[in-house]
Order: C-alpha cells, then structure tokens, then sequence
C-alpha cells in the first residue's frame, strides 16, 4: 500500500459511525451523507485497504472479523488527527477559553446558567447543539471541552453531577393511563418505548428505555424514532408509546397532547457536566473544575 493509497481520517470517521450504527441509513443520517455517498465511500474505503470490513445483505450490516480487529487502530488514527487539528488551533490563536456544549432544549436551566456564571473572564464558549448524540460527537473530536448532559454517558468521560430529578413516563394525552396520578412500570408493560435515534451506546440506550425491567423482562420498542426532543414527543402524542424523559421535560414541553406522569419504580436521573480525559489534561481544565466545585454543592 503506498501513501497515496491511504485511508483518510474522513474516512476511518465513516467507518467507526457505521460500525456504531450497523445500519447505512441511521449511519448517514448522523454523518449528514446520503446513504449512497456513505455506501461509497465505505467501498473505497475497503479498496484502499485491500479488506472488506463490513458484510452487507439487503436487511443486514455487520463488522467482518478483519474489520472488528481494525477498529481499534481507525480510532486510534482519527483520535490522533483531531489531536493535531486542535494542536495546531491553539498554537495559532493562543485561544484559552472553554467551549462548552448546551443541547439547545435544556438550555434554560438555572444549573447551566449558575456554572457559567462562576467562570472569571474571559466566559465559557457556548455552543448549542440540537441532539444528546450531536453532543458527545462533538465532545469525541475535541470541538467541544465539556459538556451538559444527562447521564450516563460512555466510559472514558469525567462528569460532575449538578443536579437528581426524577424520570417521568410521557404519554398520549389520549391514553387511557394519562389520567393516573402516579404509575409503575408493570402498568407499561404493554406499551412500546420510543427513544431518542440514533442510539449512541448500549447502557444509555438501556437506561432511557428502562430495558429490561425490573421482573427481566426485555421492553419492545417503538417502531418510529426521535432525533430531537421534540420529534420524540411528537412520536408519543401520535401513538400508543411511551417515553421516559426528565422531569424538566414536563416544564420544557407542556403540550396539551401529552401526559408527564411519575412511575413509583423507576430510578431518577442525573444532569452533569461532563469532559473527557484530553480536556482534564488542558490547562484551562482546571477553570473547569473550581466552576464545578462553586455550583456542585447546590445540585
């Protein structure tokens, strides 16, 4: 293989994604691609290194065993190359200051507010991003130092958290349940769980569909999926599943077709601040840190 042969960092993104998704079409829905583009370019990508990496059929995508054991060396290339990229941003411009991700729904929470408010000049870059999932990508490639989730998230990230709610059941305002005062989760048992798409890893997927449930049994989920909050909601109002979301929710997104009940055995959830290894390693981390420090103990 000569140099000119090599894959690129683009690529090897490509394939990490689809090698997540395992699907051609939620893969380029996430890498904002057609899927014909994304098609092409995983075969060229597979040209380049004289190896077929994914198994196709008309219904099914999987990693061939030559492509399980590449993953981790294209990963290794493409951390190694946002490493470069963000190297060389800041020896160019000598920026210092933090870039924190909002997801553009929780926005208004006092929590965010009060950690940006404790950051001393200069304050925090704030980047609004739309999805759960928009927000560890851009976390993953550095374009991003923290970030203000709900946990959990994959392992390998530091998190703070800010602030215990509970999980809420959302329903049709038109279910026969959305007159409870309260629920469990045996009440469900029959209703499908919509959830966020794409799904980014098994313990959050997990975790939001409350999959399985507490007598083991496994959930059946919704055949329609949410990218956003809102198309989520919307996907709940229009059918007979269920979500669960946090509690904030409710104040978030009072629609007049939807029903936030609390369910008596679900868990509660935690919102956080969360940064990877490469921002605990940058001097402005420690910023970071004692913003943290001031808000954490009001959470």
């Amino acid at each position: 293989m000569t140099n000119g042969d090599d894959p690129t960092p683009h690529q090897l993104r490509l394939l990490l994604t689809l090698a997540e998704e395992l699907h051609f079409g939620r893969a380029a829905r996430r890498l904002y691609l057609t899927q014909p583009a994304l098609s092409q370019q995983i075969r060229a990508l597979e040209d380049r290194l004289r190896v077929r990496v994914f198994q196709r059929t008309s219904r099914h995508v999987e990693l061939t065993e030559a492509g399980r054991e590449l993953l981790p060396y294209a990963r290794r290339v493409v951390t190694a190359a946002d490493d470069l990229r963000r190297a060389a941003y800041h020896l160019t411009t000598g920026d210092d200051t933090l870039r924190i991700g909002v997801c553009e729904s929780f926005g208004s929470l006092p929590e965010i507010r009060a950690v940006l408010d404790a950051f001393a000049n200069p304050q925090p870059q704030v980047r609004v991003l739309d999805t759960f999932t928009a927000q560890l990508t851009a976390l993953e490639r550095g374009e991003i130092d923290a970030a203000f989730v709900h946990l959990p998230v994959p392992a390998g990230l530091h998190a703070q958290p800010l602030v215990v709610e509970p999980r809420l059941a959302c329903l049709s305002a038109t279910d026969p349940l959305a007159a409870r005062a309260t629920l469990c989760l045996a009440d469900l048992a029959e209703h499908p769980v919509a959830e966020m798409s794409p799904s980014t890893f098994p313990e959050g997927r997990a975790f939001w569909t409350a999959d399985p449930r507490p007598d083991g049994a496994r959930v059946r989920l919704a055949g329609s999926h949410g990218r956003t909050v809102e198309s989520l909601l919307s996907t709940v109002a229009l059918t007979r599943a269920v979500a669960f979301v946090p509690a904030t929710a409710a104040r978030l997104y009072p629609r007049p077709d939807l029903a936030y009940i609390p369910v008596t055995d679900l868990s509660p959830c935690t919102f956080a601040l969360v940064w990877s290894e490469r921002t605990a390693q940058l001097p402005r981390s420690e910023r970071l840190r004692a913003a943290v420090a001031a808000i954490a103990p009001r959470g």
